[in-house]
């Protein structure tokens, strides 16, 4: 298929520049993959459409402060100055401000990152964070992107010196002021290490979430840690010449046992979220005998019009932008036509688009 059949017109009012108020008061639009219906409702309606038995996968990944500037230092510190103590000569000669986003953790103090602008951020350049931490492009990859190995203080937690000198990297579409953080983090997130929220997520509340496994529908988590790759606009004509950037991973076992547990009885794995998919598809296309293991690596699949679904019945999920690789994956899903077809329509109803809008519950 070609890019331009995962165009919409999309007026720019329609963008959500924040969520609303209660998280499940979003509107939903529930598309019946077999006969295209489309139905009205309100997130917390949810509920109704899970059954008991029926597995949810959620996506527990929590974003962290991702978006950091840095200050290129002129002159090499001392050893002895390298943690909070930079000399008063090395402080006046502190210039050159860099926005660094960082995406793939490989190590504690080694990250994969973006810098803007990168012609300052050259291999061997040294940056300062803050009070408390440096940075030296150790490597620039063949993409642009950059590794950098942070230093500071061993006796700090890192994420806690995040939370000090980083800002949450919030969608370019999102032009307005957000006074509550919180609302970019899922009431589930757990573990640290995305640069974009799994914004399908965001309508879940505990009361929700509560209310649906006292109907006996089966909880399982799994982590993806959001990247770029996911949102990289598609640049190739034809799609199948694009490329996804690899994201990291974990399903766990106890997760894995209800995913085989759910398939053996004959009910539905519904994912929230494109990244629980692509983590649910990624392992079920290595299974021997279709039985899920756990696993934990990295994965680039890109699942657009035509692929087979090993694992997922069901999918809840926001609208995405045109020509994007989420449209995609949720046209292999729903359908080319259902899905083209359901967006036409919210745009008609005026529904909320993107990170901050309203969702979609594909049956």
């Amino acid at each position: 298929m070609l890019l331009k059949d995962f165009f919409y017109e999309l007026p720019e009012e329609l963008i959500a520049q924040h969520p609303e108020e209660q998280r499940e008061n979003s509107r939903l639009l529930i598309i019946e993959r077999e006969t295209g219906k489309l139905t009205h409702k309100h997130f917390y309606n949810i509920i109704d459409y899970l059954n008991e038995g029926d597995t949810l996968i959620l996506n527990n990944t929590k974003v962290i402060p991702a978006r950091l500037f840095g200050h290129k230092k002129t002159i090499i510190a001392k050893q002895s100055n390298r943690h909070c103590e930079q000399s008063e000569a090395i402080q006046n000669k502190i210039s050159n401000k860099v926005e660094f986003l960082l995406l793939k953790q490989i190590s504690i103090d080694t990250w994969e990152c973006l810098a803007k602008p990168g012609k300052k951020a050259k291999e061997g350049s040294v940056f300062v964070f803050g009070e408390c931490m440096i940075g030296t492009i150790v490597k620039v990859l063949d993409n642009g992107n950059r590794i950098i190995k942070f230093e500071y203080d061993t006796k700090q937690d890192f994420y806690k010196i995040l939370d000090k000198i980083g800002s949450l990297p919030l969608p370019h579409y999102i032009k307005e002021k957000q006074t509550d953080n919180s609302r970019y983090q899922t009431v589930y997130a757990k573990e640290n290490g995305s640069a974009a929220a799994p914004t399908a997520g965001l309508h879940f509340t505990d009361e929700l979430l509560e209310n649906i496994k006292n109907k006996g529908v089966n909880i399982g988590y799994v982590t993806l840690h959001v990247g770029l790759g996911t949102f990289r606009p598609v640049k190739t004509e034809n799609i199948t010449d694009h490329t996804m950037h690899s994201e990291s991973y974990y399903l766990p076992q106890e997760t894995a046992d209800l995913i085989n547990y759910t398939k053996k009885s004959s009910k539905n794995i519904i994912c929230v979220g494109t990244t629980s998919c692509r983590t649910l598809e990624c392992v079920a296309n290595a299974t021997e005998n279709d039985i899920i293991k756990e696993s934990s690596d990295e994965t680039n699949i890109f699942i657009y019009p035509g692929y087979k679904f090993k694992c997922m019945d069901g999918l809840i999920t926001n609208f995405h932008l045109p020509e994007s690789t989420l449209i995609m994956l949720v046209s292999a899903f729903a359908g080319h036509y259902n899905t083209m077809s359901a967006y036409k329509e919210a745009v008609r109803k005026k529904y909320r688009f993107y990170s901050f809008g309203d969702a979609m519950l594909i049956i």
